[in-house]
């Protein structure tokens, strides 16, 4: 493989696709290494946000760029190579006739992997990718590794990639459109956390996405790993093609090799077939069957990365989870607070809801955007002993539970007042749990600042 440096990439005329972060990242990156640098945006100068032109004509205009916006660039220009960034369709005509004349079309992960001098840890699935990485760069963390957790999570790998050392590891979540503009990418740790079906417009079929997800253990050899969910027959059976020794995780069964649960304990069992006890699931402060899975996966990736069983144990117990998605806030009198704003619809809350399964005093409300409420109802089987809404369409739902007979719910004024209320009536082994099923833009600026508002509640109550 050609190793991309300061010597080699100058000079040569590269275009960057998309300006999202990972464009934006990519572009410094580009010009720092002397590349001639074009932009291409669907987005004309009029759409364009205001400080972001202002950036791209003001402090890079020196660099004497070429912006193509709203536009693509004139068939006569020719490129050494496009850059494109996740949400760009590489089956767009213009990057298809570069292709045909010869242009390298790769994403950021790729020009990130072959300008990087640290160790990648790339990690996949259609659900679970964040939980899974933010737990993974903790453990790494934890245990003296100078870490940076990268990727689809929201810090474009390119950002970091220039300045990891050899020691380094870059713990990458990775899409199914990251993985697609890949060629030489190779990670010393793969894994896939699940398949079900998604971005099909995209990738056409549920072959078209297991083969770009695919991708992510494509130039793997036997000296590396990849973790992958034995539950999920469609996944685990992409490791026919793997080249890398395949470490399973299971929640369900016990394996001749890999993570799985035994009576109650997660545990992993390595080459020689020792069995390491790691943690009980009962410790886990993420809840709901899909974390166990989750958690397997990023005790397998650690421990295969060699990481000390005690300290991913002990990370994973003290573990609260991505903030607002079933984030453990809090413990007072035998009552856990979870916050799980970024439920903004009624099939999340539905989630957060089976996670948790009994004895839940749940707050929702909000921009309910339309939504028939009357399933979230339908789903609480027994499981939500006291709701409390609030915001603009919290009646709407209280009209939905009056329709199921469920007369057990408070409207309340604020979130102080929900989280009063709640902590007033909750007993010894309930669960208090902030799932809106709605937005948040009738009280707030978005969900963060909801869960944020919550969890200084909480906070405050707990003292």
């Amino acid at each position: 493989m050609e190793n991309i440096n300061l010597k080699n990439i100058q000079g040569k005329r590269v275009l960057i696709v998309g300006l999202g972060k990972s464009g934006i990242a990519a572009t410094q990156a580009m010009l720092k290494l002397g590349a001639k640098v074009s932009i291409q945006d669907s987005k004309s100068r009029e759409e364009m946000n205001g400080q972001l032109l202002n950036f791209l004509t003001g402090s890079l205009g020196g660099q004497d760029m070429k912006l193509y916006l709203g536009e693509i660039p004139p068939e006569t220009e020719n490129f050494d190579m496009m850059i494109l960034s996740p949400g760009v369709d590489p089956e767009l005509p213009f990057i298809e006739a570069a292709a045909a004349k010869g242009t390298e079309i790769i994403g950021e992960l790729e020009i990130a992997f072959r300008i990087a001098r640290g160790h990648f840890v790339a990690i996949t699935g259609t659900n679970g990718k964040t939980t899974t990485t933010t737990l993974t760069g903790e453990i790494f963390k934890n245990a003296g590794k100078s870490t940076h957790v990268v990727g689809n999570i929201g810090v474009a790998v390119i950002s970091k990639a220039l300045d990891a050392d050899e020691d380094d590891w870059l713990v990458t979540e990775t899409s199914s459109f990251q993985l697609q503009t890949t060629r030489y990418f190779k990670p010393v740790i793969s894994a896939i956390l699940n398949l079900t079906p998604d971005h099909l417009n995209r990738h056409h079929t549920m072959e078209g996405y297991g083969h770009a997800k695919a991708k992510i253990f494509e130039n793997q050899d036997a000296n590396g790993y990849c973790i992958v969910n034995y539950d999920d027959k469609q996944c685990f059976a992409l490791m026919e093609e793997c080249p890398a020794k395949v470490a399973p995780f299971s929640r369900k069964e016990e394996l001749a090799f890999g993570a799985f649960v035994k009576d109650g304990q997660m545990v992993i069992r390595n080459e020689a077939g020792e069995v390491i006890t790691l943690c009980s699931t009962d410790e886990l402060k993420i809840i709901g069957g899909h974390n166990v899975e989750n958690a397997l996966a990023a005790a397998a990736i650690s421990y295969f990365a060699g990481i000390e069983p005690e300290v991913i144990g002990r990370t994973l117990k003290e573990f609260g989870g991505v903030a607002h998605r079933i984030e453990f806030s809090g413990q007072l009198d035998g009552v856990k607070y979870y916050n799980d704003s970024k439920g903004t619809n009624v099939d999340a809350t539905v989630t957060a809801l089976r996670a948790i399964e009994k004895n839940i005093i749940l707050i929702a409300g909000g921009d309910g955007k339309g939504q028939d409420f009357e399933p979230l109802i339908d789903h609480f089987n027994g499981s939500v002993k006291h709701m409390i809404l609030l915001g603009r369409d919290g009646k709407l739902i209280g009209d939905a539970a009056d329709k199921y007979g469920f007369t057990a719910y408070t409207y309340a004024k604020n979130m102080d007042e929900c989280v009063k209320i709640a902590h007033d009536m909750a007993e010894d082994g309930d669960t208090v749990l902030l799932s809106p099923a709605c937005a948040s833009w009738d009280m707030y600026d978005n969900f963060e600042q909801r869960g944020d508002h919550f969890k200084e509640c909480v906070s405050r109550l707990i003292g």
